[in-house]
């Protein structure tokens, strides 16, 4: 059986010494970034290298645990999405989005970022490709990619169980792995993953641990040695990973400073039953004639208005202490993909032909106020089904000139639902507690003056009048998207001596897709609402309307690359490249209006201060970047120690951005232009043949040159001439810190002929940066060091290891990401955000035995 084994990779590899070497030696790192196998040293792009058996002690679970070893890559669970980040770029929460940071597993493309919340089973090595991808990996991939590969079938027979146990968290991992020949043409890989975890937010309101996650994995993968010419890799795949409840929680809130105060002190009947009273006046008859209880609790001098919330006392708990008051949560998502590898060796050219077939679908319920209030839950479905089929030609290396070229065909189909409902009564009283603020102001909602035409306080009050309309209401949107991709690549290599390689390459790409957009006011049972105050309600509480789209749009890009590779001495590597890459327009899946060329206030009748303008997008365009690197990669100390370098800067032109709305939307727009520029430095050194040093650094300047269309935080004042949105022109991005690196020291050493040791500790830090995407300097997370650390003994030949674990050793309490909370300002006129936050110090024990 000639089963082909490909090197694995590693982010602290091993040292290996012998009699003929003088001192310690790096082992080379070999990966795949250019669909070759390469040393690490070798390849013209900023590449982190993590080898599965590194993700494995250090407890990487999912991509996100990757972003404390990779500089300037960054990847976040956000309130309804999923922020993946390279140099200040991503796609913003919008299930519309093309992804900026393309995501491939054993060659197949994941542009879905619901998938980034897979977890991981049985890695060979993940590669972390910093830069525009466009070339060679292709759809997409304008920030840069996420190159996975799955572990391989061996050619001998082994075994692998692996147990992992935190009491902090009650985390629970078993991962278990068989592979090995069947005959002497067929072997097989099989893996298996189960994991569960309390969670470690304290739900104050429903008294358990949050976020709970079942995770279960299966794979199975075959081999076929068809011929001496031909071997095919088959992988079939399901998973599930089921999460209840969210690592958010409020964080900051200040009380508002307009005239809308919410207590809890007297129940809304009470208030209802004490201040129904005839033939007000005016509103001096109504200051002489309510009771001088509800006079304090209104603060008329000032106008005011007085509902109940009805809610945990835990809502009284707005510090980020991983402590949450929440109604609930959960996300129930299941994963299948099908890969077939088939590759073709003639006279060393080599042909392969990669088929995909994956797909997901998910059901959420997210309790999208973020607080212990019962106000309003969010339901969300989605499914997602792609077809792939790549055809690759490889020509052999070493020769003058080298080529890679293929044809890539994808067919993809998405269809999203959302409907926002209302668990309580608590909403449409905050409504109508509006209309009195606007009524006592003498303003009102521009259907009447109910100070000179109400027969009584109570309809002074307001309360029957438009939140009544939002009593049982639903708000179901649907999306869906289809969409056709045929491309073509071909990136060549000329040798022109020993020392100069010069390199072009270019991909053809065509797209079409289709989208459509329908949304729509129902009562409980389904059936549609008919036209009339609750669209007036809507609009002013959530910035909804009605409306049914649809758009078809096809494109046409090619993106080019050239790049300059110099071996200047026999340890030092120089590049330079420049490539234009492109990421493709789409369709906005959710905004909550039309699109419209001149906003229009929903309630053109009210005061000034009382206009709200609804926004909506649709279609938005493709996203163009211009990407220039130089770097270096160098071997010292006679192969000791390596250190890299890149220097970048990145164009953008048409930069994508999702903006959210103030409410409850999101609005997908085409900022004008930005620049993403730095430096990244990484590199190794062997201390001595027992010890390692590794560690990586990144600088980042981000700045937008022009975006007229970003969030405004709350209380800011509107400059754009639409009188919603901000002007972000000169302004950073999400994500962005000016440096941020590790420091990885690694120690091992026998401690007997059948006893090994092993220790390490990572050192994370950070300057400081902007989880929240309007970039609010109130929720702004400072500069932290976040240190982890495993100590292990095992037998010499690996058989057995035993391992303490951990992670976050100094217990910094980190927001992942930050936002503003939903209706807060809108509706209360509180200042307020929430935010998810990392995890605890936890310590971990890790049982293996590999036979």
């Amino acid at each position: 059986m000639k089963i082909r084994i490909r090197a694995a990779s590693s982010l602290l590899p091993l040292l290996v010494s012998g009699a003929a070497v003088a001192g310690p030696v790096l082992e080379e790192v070999v990966v795949t970034a250019q669909l070759r196998q390469q040393s690490l040293q070798d390849v013209p792009v900023s590449v982190s290298a993590i080898g599965g058996e590194k993700m494995m002690e250090a407890g990487i679970a999912k991509i996100e645990d990757l972003q404390a070893y990779v500089p300037n890559f960054t990847m976040s669970e956000s309130g309804i999405g999923t922020d993946i980040y390279i140099r200040g770029i991503g796609s913003g929460e919008n299930q519309g989005f093309e992804q900026s940071v393309g995501m491939y597993v054993d060659g197949i493309y994941y542009g879905r970022a619901q998938l980034a919340r897979a977890p991981f089973l049985d890695l060979s090595r993940v590669e972390v490709l910093r830069g525009p991808q466009n070339i060679l990996l292709g759809k997409n991939s304008i920030a840069g990619a996420i190159n996975i590969k799955t572990a391989d079938p061996t050619e001998d027979f082994e075994g692998n169980v692996q147990l992992t146990y935190e009491p902090e968290l009650n985390e629970r991992i078993v991962d278990l792995v068989l592979s090995g020949p069947i005959s002497d043409r067929f072997g097989y890989r099989f893996a298996a993953r189960k994991r569960e975890m309390d969670g470690y937010m304290e739900n104050l309101v429903l008294d358990r641990d949050e976020a709970q996650r079942d995770e279960e994995t299966l794979r199975f993968k075959l081999l076929w040695d068809v011929s001496d010419d031909v071997v095919a890799n088959f992988k079939i795949e399901s998973g599930s990973f089921d999460v209840i409840g969210r690592t958010s929680e409020i964080i900051t809130n200040e009380p508002s400073t307009d005239d809308v105060f919410l207590f809890s002190d007297r129940t809304y009947g009470e208030i209802m039953d004490r201040t129904v009273f005839p033939d007000a006046g005016g509103l001096g008859g109504l200051v002489g004639i309510l009771p001088q209880f509800l006079l304090d609790a209104l603060q008329l001098q000032g106008s005011g208005a007085l509902v109940d919330i009805d809610s945990d006392s835990g809502v009284l708990n707005n510090t980020a202490d991983r402590k949450r008051h929440s109604n609930g949560d959960f996300s129930y998502n299941d994963t299948y993909n099908f890969t077939a590898n088939v590759d073709w060796y003639r006279d060393g050219h080599q042909f392969t032909s990669i088929t995909g077939i994956m797909g997901y679908e998910y059901d959420e319920d997210c309790d999208c106020d973020f607080t212990g209030a019962p106000l309003f839950q969010v339901e969300f479905e989605e499914e997602y089904k792609q077809f792939s089929q790549e055809f690759r030609w490889i020509s052999p290396a070493g020769e003058e000139f080298e080529f890679i070229g293929g044809l890539y065909l994808q067919y993809s189909e998405l269809d999203f639902f959302d409907s926002l409902y209302l668990p309580s009564d608590i909403v449409p009283q905050l409504v109508n507690a509006a209309d009195l603020l606007e009524t006592l102001q003498g303003g009102g909602r521009g259907d009447y003056d109910p100070l000179n035409n109400a027969s009584s306080v109570f309809e002074v009050l307001g309360f029957g009048d438009a939140g009544n309309a939002l009593r049982g209401i639903r708000t179901p949107r649907t999306f869906y998207s289809e969409s056709k991709i045929a491309s073509t690549f071909l990136q060549s290599t000329w040798n022109v001596s020993s020392e100069f390689r010069l390199t072009l390459g270019g991909r053809l790409t065509w797209e079409n897709k289709e989208g459509s957009r329908d949304f729509n006011f129902t009562f409980e049972d389904g059936t549609v609402q008919p036209a009339g105050e609750v669209d007036t309600a809507a609009a002013v509480s959530f910035g909804a309307e009605r409306h049914s789209l649809k758009g078809e749009r096809e494109e046409v890009q090619f993106a080019p690359l050239i790049n300059i590779q110099w071996d200047a001495t026999d340890t030092l590597m120089a590049y330079f490249s420049a490539s234009r890459g492109y990421k493709s327009g789409g369709f906005d899946a959710r905004s909550n209006a039309s699109p419209s060329a001149d906003p229009t206030p929903v309630n053109p009748n009210a005061l000034t201060t009382n206009q709200q303008v609804l926004i909506g997008s649709f279609e938005f365009e493709e996203e163009e970047a211009l990407s220039y690197e130089l770097g270096f990669k160098t071997s010292l100390l006679d192969g000791a120690a390596e250190l890299n370098a890149a220097l970048f800067r990145t164009e953008f032109d048409n930069l994508q951005v999702s903006v959210f709305d103030g409410t409850l939307g999101f609005n997908v727009g085409n900022a004008a232009s930005a620049i993403s520029q730095g430096l990244e430095l990484d590199g190794r050194l062997a201390l001595t043949e027992n010890l390692i040093l590794a560690g990586g650094l990144a600088f980042l300047d981000f700045e937008f040159l022009d975006h007229a269309f970003g969030t405004c935080i709350q209380d800011q004042v509107p400059d754009n001439p639409n009188g919603v949105n901000c002007d972000f022109s000169g302004k950073t991005n999400q994500y962005v810190a000016d440096y941020s690196g590790n420091l990885l020291l690694s120690y091992e050493r026998p401690l007997s002929d059948w006893l090994m040791f092993r220790a390490n500790i990572d050192a994370i830090f950070t300057d400081e940066y902007h989880p929240s995407p309007n970039m609010d300097n109130r929720i702004k997370q400072e500069a932290y060091i976040q240190y982890n650390g495993r100590v292990a003994v095992s037998a010499i030949d690996g058989s057995w290891e035993l391992a303490l674990l951990g992670k976050n050793l100094s217990d910094e309490l980190v927001v992942l990401y930050g936002v503003d909370a939903p209706t807060a300002k809108t509706v209360t006129g509180a200042t307020t955000h929430h935010a998810l936050i990392n995890a605890p110090r936890t310590v971990a024990l890790q049982a293996s035995y590999r036979w």
